[in-house]
C-alpha cells in the first residue's frame, strides 16, 4: 500500500517557488505521479497558498499559482462537515491557524504524514506524523 502525504500551504509554496524543502515536495509529487504515493491538499490550504501569493505577486501571480497547482499529481480534498468539525477540534485544542487546522484534520483522517516547514506546527509533534522539509 502506498504512503499518503498531506501538503500544507508552506510545503506547496516551497515546491512552486523552489524554496527550502521544495526538492522533497518534488520527490513526493513524483512518487504520486508514479502511483507510489498519494499526495493530498485541502482546498482550504490551497486557498491559503493562493491568497499568500496574491498578496506578494498580485492577481496574476495567484492565477499562475492556480494553473501550476492544477497540473500537479495531487488530490484536492474538499471541505465537508466531517473535516470542518475535525479542524474545529484541532483548532480548539492547539495553538495553530484555522487553515493549518484543516491540514492537521486531513492528515489525521488519512493516517498520513503532514508535510510542512511551518514552525507553528511544532506543537503537534507526537500527535501527528510530521515530515519537516526545509531548514
Amino acid at each position: 500500500m502506498s504512503k499518503t502525504y498531506v501538503l500544507d500551504a508552506f510545503a506547496l509554496l516551497a515546491y512552486l517557488y523552489a524554496e527550502a524543502g521544495g526538492a522533497r515536495v518534488k520527490e513526493l509529487l513524483q512518487s504520486a505521479a508514479d502511483r507510489e504515493a498519494r499526495v493530498l491538499l485541502s482546498l482550504i490550504n490551497y486557498g491559503e497558498a493562493t491568497y499568500t501569493v496574491e498578496r506578494r505577486r498580485g492577481p496574476a501571480g495567484a492565477q499562475e499559482l492556480i494553473g501550476n497547482v492544477e497540473a500537479l499529481p495531487l488530490e484536492q480534498v474538499g471541505v465537508g462537515r466531517e473535516l470542518v468539525f475535525a479542524a474545529a477540534h484541532a483548532k480548539a485544542n492547539h495553538r495553530l491557524s484555522y487553515a493549518d487546522a484543516f491540514a492537521v484534520a486531513l492528515d489525521m483522517g488519512q493516517g498520513a504524514a503532514l508535510v510542512t516547514r511551518d514552525p507553528e506546527l511544532k506543537c503537534l509533534e507526537g500527535l501527528v506524523q510530521i515530515e519537516w522539509v526545509g531548514d
